[in-house]
């Protein structure tokens, strides 16, 4: 059981069971319960009606006049955090990797994003990727940011292969090739349809995941003759399914910090392939790495990995082995040891 004196609250803004954040959360409260920890998950109680910006903007003014002796351990970008995780990374950077636009929750972001490096007493990034974008944007002391990898659980359940080749129709000889996750523009999935339109290969894709213009990609998939051979499943809370029936993970990002998404299909037993703007390309070979979200180099490695059993049975059992490093036990403990830290520090 825990001696800290102060209440230790999690803050985020979105309740959502689908987000990598919100997952990653859930997991470290049940860590923390399991060793004691008193502690509470503030989530916004804003409507959604508001503007995000301004959603934004009244989170952060609600949570620094309401935070008194308690110590903050934020996810959402706030100004008055004792530990800030940057699970979203720098905005900054992303708004390099993307269209430029008008949004006024930009701006709202940077202001949010600079007083909350400088205020906090420590910061976790998720990969050297976003520590390195820190520093650089913001010029803060790089001892004051720690590298701690994100965790997964790293039990799951086999027995449900097959559900979903049998669900869809694929035949057990069919490579199954995976992508999940939500906001397909940032997440690359009109590069990774026209990537698959240039494979003269068998095998079947499958799309996981929510976008407002999922529309938009079904007609790209027609258009790219890929309607027999790629599957717009939607968002789904049973995803464990999906890993254990693919063989092959694909998230050709524009911008991510570090995708959990990488390590639930490492454990799942997949090779993954991903691009250099994914901080979890630190933990993988650079044989399946992409340069870029439209790299067509990699296509000669995905042949090989469809073409050839016994190079990805070596890939899935490298991933497996890799993934044990990255367990929800190891992150809870190295975050714990940083609260205390920090809680000493400040006297809470």
């Amino acid at each position: 059981m825990s001696d800290l004196k102060a209440e230790i609250c999690f803050l985020r803004r979105n309740r959502t069971p689908y987000g990598g954040a919100e997952k990653y959360l859930i997991r470290l409260s049940n860590a923390l319960m399991e060793k004691g920890y008193r502690h509470r998950i503030i989530y916004s109680r804003l409507p959604n009606f508001l503007p995000s910006f301004l959603r934004a903007m009244l989170f952060n003014i609600g949570s620094c006049l309401s935070k008194g002796q308690r110590f903050y351990f934020s996810l959402e970008r706030i100004s008055c955090p004792d530990i800030y995780r940057a699970g979203d990374g720098v905005h900054r950077q992303f708004l390099l990797s993307k269209k430029k636009s008008f949004n006024l929750l930009n701006p709202v972001y940077l202001y949010l994003e600079r007083r909350c490096f400088v205020n906090a007493s420590k910061i976790i990034a998720n990969s050297l990727m976003v520590k390195k974008e820190i520093i650089h944007h913001y010029n803060i002391d790089s001892n004051k940011i720690h590298v701690i990898y994100s965790g997964v659980e790293l039990d799951i359940d086999n027995s449900l292969a097959g559900s979903v080749r049998q669900e869809l129709s694929v035949d057990p000889s069919t490579r199954i090739i995976l992508f999940v996750g939500a906001g397909f523009e940032r997440k690359g999935v009109s590069e990774m349809l026209h990537l698959l339109a240039k494979l003269d290969r068998d095998y079947f894709a499958i799309i996981v995941g929510k976008d407002k213009h999922l529309q938009r990609y079904m007609s790209l998939s027609e258009q790219l003759g890929l309607i027999a051979k790629v599957k717009f499943v939607g968002p789904v809370r049973d995803i464990d399914r999906y890993y254990v029936d693919s063989d092959i993970l694909m998230l050709p990002t524009r911008y991510e910090p570090f995708s959990n998404v990488v390590l639930e299909a490492m454990r799942g037993g997949n090779a993954v392939i991903t691009t250099y703007q994914n901080g979890a390309a630190e933990i993988l070979d650079d044989e399946l790495l992409m340069e870029n979200s439209a790299d067509e180099k990699i296509i000669p490695a995905l042949q090989r990995l469809l073409d050839q059993p016994d190079y990805l049975s070596a890939i899935k059992q490298h991933n497996l082995d890799t993934v044990r490093e990255f367990s929800i036990e190891k992150n809870a403990s190295e975050t714990l040891a940083l609260i205390e830290q920090t809680m000493a520090e400040s006297g809470k």
